[in-house]
């Protein structure tokens, strides 16, 4: 796969509609080529203190940011244009791109959504101790220092995607 959007959300609690930031990172011809992030006014709009904690982002950030249709229609989802998602968890990522676009009354323009995480237990197999992101982005060779920061989180994946999909279909 040498085409794709890696994406990556952080949410303010366990909704998930709840998304308070963005990453996203599009690939062509297997060179990165653009980025997006935005914070995101969550819905509902709680924070709640774990999530906090994981990813830093707090309610005085995203006080003025806009909500996710915004971020939607005007930016993100051209930036994706046709082409296909990765995630590292999609199950996560893309259920919070279902679930608000369902919320804000979005119709899902998806052209497909591979998992970055599932291909490394395939391809990785034993090789690692586990497969969060960031011991397979350390063996794709990426220096992944900010995990949790949405953009950062997505380059990981797109990275980790160009080492693991090269030789595979997803």
């Amino acid at each position: 796969m040498r085409d794709f959007v890696a994406i990556d959300f952080e949410t303010a609690n366990g909704a998930r509609t709840s998304i308070c930031s963005v990453g996203a990172v599009r690939v062509q011809k297997g060179e990165i080529v653009d980025t997006f992030y935005s914070l995101v006014r969550p819905t509902p709009a709680f924070f709640h203190p774990m999530n906090i904690a994981v990813h830093g982002i707090m309610p005085h950030d995203v006080k003025s940011a806009p909500t996710f249709d915004q971020v939607w229609t005007e930016g993100l989802q051209a930036f994706i244009g046709e082409l296909p998602l990765v995630a590292h968890n999609k199950a996560f990522d893309e259920s919070c791109l279902k679930k608000t676009l369902e919320f804000y009354a979005l119709p899902p323009h998806i052209q497909g959504f591979y998992c970055t995480l599932l291909q490394s237990k395939r391809v990785l197999r034993d090789k690692l101790p586990n497969h969060r992101l960031p011991t397979v982005a350390a063996f794709c060779g990426y220096d992944l220092t900010q995990h949790h920061d949405a953009l950062a989180d997505a380059e990981a994946c797109a990275y980790i995607a160009l080492q693991l999909f090269q030789s595979t279909n997803p």
